[in-house]
C-alpha cells in the first residue's frame, strides 16, 4: 500500500462505514423479527438528499440525529419509533448516526446528540436537543405540527397532528416510489431522482411563469435551486471563505446558502444585507438579487422576511 492510500480522513471514513453497517444490521434484524417501524428510515450523507430533503417536499420528516454509543440517544430513538409507528405515515422518521455521518452533522450544526429536527419542504425546524422522554417528545411534536398547519406549511390535506390512520400519506411514506401529488411535483421529482436539478428547476420555473400566483411552485423552485447550488459545497470551507473575504459577493452568497440550508435564516439574510451595504454597482445588485431569491424559501408574510426587507431597503437607500 502506498503512503497516499492512508490518511486520517480514510480512517474516519472506515469508522463511519462500520457504524453505518452496524446500524443497518440492527435494522435488518428488527425487520426479520417483525419489530421494525414501517415509517422510519436510516439516512447518511449519501441518502440525506433523497430520503430527507426531497421527501420533505411532500411529507413532513422528523430527523433524529443520534449517537450509537449513547444511552440517551437509544432512549430518544425508541420513543420516536413508538410515536412514529402510531402516525399512520402522516410523517416520516429519518435517523442519522452521528458516527456514520460526521460531515452531515457538522453541516446541520448539531450542538449535541440526541437532537431532533422537523424538515418540511426542505426547511429545518430545530427541536429538542439532549435527553427527552416520550412525553416530552410527543408534546413538542404536537406543538410543532399544529404551528406548521396554522402557517399553511404542511401538505394539503395533512391533519396537522402526529397520529392518524394509515392511508394515502402512510403509503407515501412507506412507498415513496409511487408518485403522488401535483403533476408538476411528479415531473420535478423524476428529474431529482436522476440528480438533474436544472431540469427540476425548469419544471417549477415553467409553472411559475404560467401562474405567477403559484406560491407553492415558487417556493419549491427556490428550494431546488438552493440544494442544487450546494451539491459540491463544503459547508465549513464556504463559511471560512466568507469570513476571509468579506468583499467577495460569491463567497457571501454561498455562505448564505449554507446558512439557509441549516435553518439559520436570519443569519443568511443579515449576511447579504451587510454585503449590499458594503458593495456597489454590479456587486451590490448581485447580492440583492441573491437575497431576494432566498426570501422565496420562506412562506409569504414570514416576519423574518419582512424584517430583512426593511433592512435591505435601509441598506439600499
Amino acid at each position: 500500500m502506498q503512503p497516499s492510500d492512508f490518511s486520517p480522513n480514510s480512517a474516519v471514513d472506515l469508522g463511519a462505514r462500520k457504524a453505518a453497517m452496524e446500524r443497518e444490521a440492527k435494522q435488518r434484524a428488527a425487520e426479520s423479527a417483525g419489530r421494525s417501524n414501517p415509517y422510519a428510515v436510516n439516512v447518511d450523507e449519501s441518502t440525506f438528499q433523497d430520503q430527507v430533503l426531497e421527501r420533505s417536499m411532500s411529507t413532513p420528516v422528523v430527523l433524529a440525529v443520534l449517537a450509537g454509543w449513547s444511552e440517551q440517544s437509544k432512549q430518544v430513538e425508541d420513543a420516536l419509533d413508538k410515536i412514529s409507528a402510531a402516525s399512520g405515515g402522516t410523517w416520516l422518521l429519518a435517523k442519522v448516526d452521528s458516527e456514520a455521518s460526521p460531515q452531515l452533522v457538522q453541516a446541520l450544526r448539531v450542538p449535541t446528540t440526541p437532537m431532533i429536527v422537523v424538515v418540511i419542504q426542505g426547511q429545518l425546524l430545530p427541536g429538542p436537543a439532549g435527553p427527552a422522554t416520550e412525553e416530552q417528545l410527543t408534546a413538542w411534536l404536537i406543538e410543532a405540527f399544529a404551528a406548521l398547519k396554522e402557517q399553511g406549511a404542511l401538505p394539503p390535506g395533512h391533519p396537522g397532528t402526529i397520529t392518524g390512520e394509515p392511508g394515502a400519506e402512510g403509503a407515501q411514506a412507506a412507498q415513496p416510489e409511487e408518485p403522488q401529488g401535483r403533476p408538476v411535483d411528479v415531473e420535478a421529482q423524476e428529474a431529482l431522482d436522476r440528480g438533474d436539478f436544472e431540469a427540476a428547476a425548469a419544471v417549477y420555473a415553467k409553472a411559475v411563469e404560467a401562474d405567477s400566483g403559484d406560491t407553492e411552485s415558487r417556493a419549491k423552485l427556490a428550494q431546488v435551486r438552493l440544494v442544487g447550488r450546494l451539491q459540491e459545497v463544503d459547508a465549513g470551507a464556504a463559511l471560512q471563505a466568507a469570513a476571509d473575504r468579506p468583499e467577495d459577493v460569491a463567497a457571501q452568497a454561498t455562505a448564505a446558502d449554507v446558512e439557509m440550508y441549516g435553518g439559520r435564516f436570519e443569519d443568511a439574510f443579515g449576511r447579504l444585507v451587510d454585503t449590499v451595504r458594503r458593495t456597489a454597482d454590479e456587486d451590490r445588485d448581485r447580492a440583492r438579487t441573491h437575497l431576494l431569491g432566498l426570501f422565496e424559501l420562506l412562506p409569504p408574510g414570514d416576519p423574518r422576511v419582512s424584517a430583512a426587507r426593511r433592512k435591505l431597503t435601509s441598506a439600499l437607500f
